[in-house]
């Protein structure tokens, strides 16, 4: 079994001043079903959470919208005070009715009151980096983004990031302000954000890729992911994860998971050192899905 350590995933600094280690941890999933309400097991959430932390994780990411409100009030609760160097990223920008209910609010005054409550649920007085869940359409994207950067100089937020767009997107809103990470859905056998993961590596901005360890038909027993899988003495979710971590040095996955056991399998990912032949092998396997 490789290393339970996130420190061996190697590191990134955010923003060129949030220095993270590479595998963090994605809140999400400490929710009830549908990202909706309590956990089924609140203590084990609280568990999850503080190992983390022992396991070397450094960048947690949330969103208001996870519960709503209840994952950042775990991580309160389970982590406050909070570790030196420890970096929570939030996002606001969604509104929810009910489970599996997303709906992009982007409203100036909705943004100012969710940072102000994210600010206060996880009990901080400046969001390390704060991220705008979905640019809302209805909204013009330099009211939202400057509002952000507004917090930003009222010093209630530290970097401002985006998720789900498109490098025009990017482009549209680096013009406005300054933007440090971007947060698409990526993984092995899903790459259909190649162009702004190339793009966030050309200007030095955090690739924080959401689903991480989808697997699809190479985990077939015999298939590409499972042949590596069985020569690391491995899963193949954690090649999958590995692979992230080879494909960019900007990247920074974050699985998530409300078991201990199932965060220890995937920070243990950290410690996997894919051979290039592997990870061409990977790579092209993945392609031709």
């Amino acid at each position: 079994m490789t290393e339970q350590n996130a420190a061996a995933a190697g590191d990134f600094a955010i923003g060129g001043d949030l220095p993270v280690h590479r595998l963090g941890f994605g809140a999400m999933r400490l929710t009830g079903p549908g990202v909706w309400g309590d956990p089924e097991d609140p203590d084990e959430a609280v568990r999850v959470l503080r190992r983390t932390v022992e396991l070397g994780v450094n960048f947690i990411d949330t969103a208001d919208s996870y519960g709503p409100f209840v994952s950042e009030q775990l991580i309160r609760k389970a982590l406050h005070p909070y570790p030196e160097h420890l970096v929570i990223a939030t996002k606001g920008g969604f509104t929810r009715a009910g489970p599996g209910d997303w709906r992009p609010l982007g409203r100036p005054e909705y943004l100012r009151q969710q940072t102000e409550l994210s600010l206060r649920h996880l009990g901080v007085e400046r969001i390390d980096l704060y991220q705008l869940h979905r640019i809302d359409p209805t909204v013009p994207l330099a009211e939202q983004l400057g509002e952000l950067a507004a917090l930003r100089d009222e010093g209630k937020i530290r970097h401002i990031g985006l998720s789900e767009v498109s490098v025009a997107d990017l482009e549209r809103s680096r013009e406005i302000t300054d933007i440090v990470s971007v947060q698409n859905r990526y993984n092995l056998v899903d790459r259909g954000s190649e162009d702004v993961l190339e793009y966030a590596e050309r200007e030095n901005l955090a690739f924080i890729p959401w689903f991480p360890v989808a697997t699809g038909e190479l985990a077939r027993p015999g298939g590409p992911l499972d042949e590596a899988a069985r020569r690391h003495g491995a899963t193949p979710a954690q090649l999958a994860l590995a692979w992230l971590l080879r494909r960019s040095p900007v990247m920074l996955p974050i699985p998530g998971t409300s078991k201990v056991a199932h965060l220890e399998e995937n920070v243990a990912a950290a410690g996997i050192d894919l051979k290039d032949d592997e990870f061409a092998a990977l790579t092209t396997a993945a392609s031709g899905e």
